[in-house]
């Protein structure tokens, strides 16, 4: 790794005379970026930010609030500022490139606040990408243990822009996307809160991060965070008449935000910016913000690829659960051998056998199963505490059987971990938890958190929960366990930090295709909005939009074309990757399932080709260690002709096998027809390519023979 911090007082960060006031410009690396900070009349800090000259945000006021009546937002001054420059190049794990390149200016501005003696220094660093910025509290008696109560950052908008949104919400991001002025927030918010397991709105325009933003002269920005440890999660709030929005902290019971013992910091508050969409899908600056890997070997990280025993439970074709003999479970009491199994119960040895047969078969490297362990039939919505305990499977579910049996065919088993949101449950059964995982040959789980946090009164995304999250993580890194964590706080990039933090869902995933369906272009703002943070574990690969035919008590429809789904697999960025459909439906379209049996998913470069919030996009991709490129092409409501310039591939002629939407195409009408092509191509092709609504493509190359 290439590193370079060096301090330095040149051109990229200027001291100047602002209204009276002495403000200090950062510039970015070329110079694309400007940031100011001032401090205002009345001791108020603020900073603004401009690209290429045009203003992005508006002078806004910095600061926090605390439990004690006093704040940090005024009465401060500049006791001395800090400059320099970092310069790195370092290697992910896993990722979308083999090497990132971290490049910035930084400016650290030392406040004091004199009437109560206390400190503050606020961190700008400036990316070519965009900015991040946070507050930092140095050892001091006047702020030794403190509490905040509200964090008083602004994001001061230029007009009335197009956003891309969920609601704010305590405990859930599992909404679909609304596209709206900011001014019309407050109109659809009613409208945008769909019903969920677990849910708490807090205001009429406060909406979620990553927010993405489009003005009416065509630049892009994007509002996030980063490096979220030991703090609550940041929502903004919109003053819809002036278009600024304030940062919005998930808060605890008793009101409270964060709990803060000094040396410490906030997380980063970023704004990634361009006129280029494509732009802000290749930003790094989200995991460039975020601390190296601290795990020292980590061979044991490996991408994976699979296949699972859960579709035919969220379709309702089977069940999680083993009886409906009792009203209720008593862990260590229950019997379940005196006990009559329904019939419906999907993580049987048998039904997981021809799993595993069929993964093997097709070169998938593992095999989730839901439902294997006892306590299903009163899991959800009863405030229980011991509700599983994670070890013990049901009868009809042998653990030495099928884990001699994956290991013969080659297939590795991925553990599942539902809590039922029982936090102290969790962690108090999470060593015996881990343990019995490794002595039977699991080397990842898949943690979910459905439901209200118990105990009772926490949220899914406050301070107290934020910090489980990433105890799971540490705990399973003690153990070489990888994590994919569902309904957990959105990711801000410390998958780099902890790179066995391999997935989260965090967002409406697939599963919603089968209660009722997601908008025909929901994958096309995902990676935009949720994928910012980190990849996601989206279950792609759906091919039977008609989930009546699995269940007939279930009318939802899949949203998508079948070349729709493929394309996932290059756009939805993920080292897990799953195969989500059920092995009867694969073998109807195997034509079609080759790709998904082919797609990497390590890479070692990827291009940003065509891109546009919630209406395209087009990524290409090259397999990491492989002379194959991978290109994919999901497309929103409207049908549209994608033009894929071939020109990031070297020299040389190769073979491309395309799969894209049917002539008459569409996810409602006619979702599963495609065709199937190969050509001869080179860099100077360009490939025009339909796509149709709710459609996509997907294209293998590889060197000609």
């Amino acid at each position: 790794m290439k590193h370079l911090f060096k301090t330095f007082c040149a051109a990229c960060c200027i001291a100047f005379s602002l209204n009276g006031v002495q403000a200090q410009e950062l510039l970015s690396p070329n110079g694309s970026l400007a940031m100011t900070f001032e401090v205002q009349d009345g001791g108020r800090p603020v900073y603004s930010l401009t690209y290429k000259g045009k203003t992005v945000i508006k002078p806004s006021a910095l600061g926090m609030t605390f439990k004690d009546n006093t704040n940090l937002c005024d009465g401060l001054h500049v006791e001395n500022v800090e400059r320099s420059s970092q310069d790195e190049t370092w290697t992910p794990v896993w990722g979308e490139e083999s090497a990132i390149r971290s490049h910035c200016n930084e400016l650290l501005v030392h406040l004091k606040q004199d009437r109560h003696n206390r400190r503050v220094d606020i961190r700008f660093r400036l990316f070519d990408d965009g900015l991040g910025f946070r507050y930092e509290f140095p050892m001091q008696r006047e702020l030794n243990y403190f509490v905040i109560t509200d964090e008083c950052t602004q994001f001061a908008m230029t007009g009335d822009h197009t956003a891309y949104w969920i609601p704010g919400d305590y405990d859930t991001q599992e909404y679909d996307y609304t596209r709206s002025r900011l001014s019309e927030i407050r109109r659809y918010m009613d409208g945008s809160i769909t019903d969920n397991l677990s849910q708490t709105s807090f205001s009429l325009t406060g909406v979620q991060t990553a927010l993405m933003l489009k003005t009416d002269d065509g630049l892009y920005i994007n509002l996030h965070e980063a490096a979220l440890v030991n703090y609550p999660c940041m929502h903004l709030n919109l003053d819809d008449k002036n278009f600024v929005f304030t940062s919005w902290l998930t808060p605890d019971p008793n009101g409270d935000k964060a709990y803060m013992q000094s040396p410490c910091h906030t997380p980063w508050r970023t704004v990634i910016v361009s006129d280029d969409a494509r732009d802000i899908l290749a930003s790094r600056l989200t995991l460039n913000l975020n601390e190296p890997c601290k795990i020292a070997d980590t061979s044991w990280i490996k991408p994976c690829k699979y296949m699972g025993v859960w579709w035919e439970m969220i379709t309702g074709k089977s069940d999680w659960s083993y009886t409906w003999d009792v009203p209720n479970v008593h862990l260590g009491e229950t019997d379940y051998g005196k006990l009559k199994p329904h019939g419906r119960h999907g993580a049987t040895t048998a039904n997981v056998k021809r799993y595993i047969d069929y993964a093997s078969l097709h070169g998938f490297d593992a095999l989730l199963v839901e439902g294997w362990n006892i306590g299903w039939e009163d899991w959800f919505g009863n405030s229980k505490d011991e509700v599983f305990d994670f070890v013990t499977p049901y009868p009809d579910f042998n653990v030495a059987e099928i884990r001699d049996y994956a290991k013969q065919k080659g297939i590795k088993m991925i553990m599942h971990h539902e809590t039922s949101a029982s936090i102290r449950n969790y962690e108090r059964c999470m060593d015996d938890a881990y343990r019995f995982m490794k002595e039977n040959g699991y080397d990842a789980v898949k943690s979910g958190y459905v439901g209200n946090i118990i105990p009772n009164g926490q949220n899914h995304y406050n301070q107290w929960q934020v910090n489980h999250y990433l105890y799971a993580v540490k705990k399973a890194a003690d153990y070489k366990v990888m994590v994919n964590a569902h309904e957990a706080v959105r990711p801000t990039g410390l998958c780099r930090t902890w790179p066995n933090l391999i997935g989260n869902e965090s967002a409406r995933g697939t599963e919603y295709q089968a209660f009722g369906g997601s908008k025909p272009g929901h994958t096309t703002i995902l990676p935009f909005t949720r994928l910012i943070g980190g990849p996601m574990d989206y279950t792609p690969g759906i091919f039977e939009n008609d989930i009546q035919k699995l269940n007939p008590d279930n009318h939802s429809w899949v949203n998508t074309t079948l070349c729709n789904q493929l394309s996932l697999y290059v756009t939805m960025y993920s080292p897990l990757q799953m195969a989500a459909d059920l092995p009867e439906n694969y073998d109807r379209f195997l034509d079609a399932f080759q790709f998904i049996k082919d797609v990497a998913i390590d890479w070692e470069k990827s291009w940003y080709l065509e891109a546009e919030p919630m209406e395209y996009v087009t990524i290409a991709r090259k397999a990491k260690g492989k002379d194959e490129w991978y290109v994919g092409g999901t497309n929103g409501e409207q049908p549209r002709t994608s033009q894929v310039d071939l020109s990031f591939l070297p020299a040389g002629k190769y073979v491309a096998t395309i799969y894209k939407d049917g002539k008459n195409a569409h996810y409602k009408e006619n979702p599963q027809t495609y065709t199937i092509s190969s050509q001869k191509v080179t860099p100077k092709t360009y490939l025009k390519i339909w796509t149709a609504a709710g459609g996509g493509y997907a294209v293998r190359i590889t060197k000609a023979e």
